[in-house]
């Protein structure tokens, strides 16, 4: 259970990172946040 929520948490922390540099218009970032998002998303599930 607890490697599943620090998982969790890490994507949470990385998609609100996308998010925070969606806003400022730097996409490269943007689509590296998301891409360790669903890379994390995709080991741990």
């Amino acid at each position: 259970m607890a490697p599943r929520l620090l998982a969790a948490l890490l994507i949470a922390e990385y998609l609100a990172m996308a998010v925070l540099y969606a806003v400022q218009g730097d996409w490269r970032r943007v689509l590296y946040w998301v891409a360790a998002s669903v890379l994390t998303a995709s080991v741990t599930y």
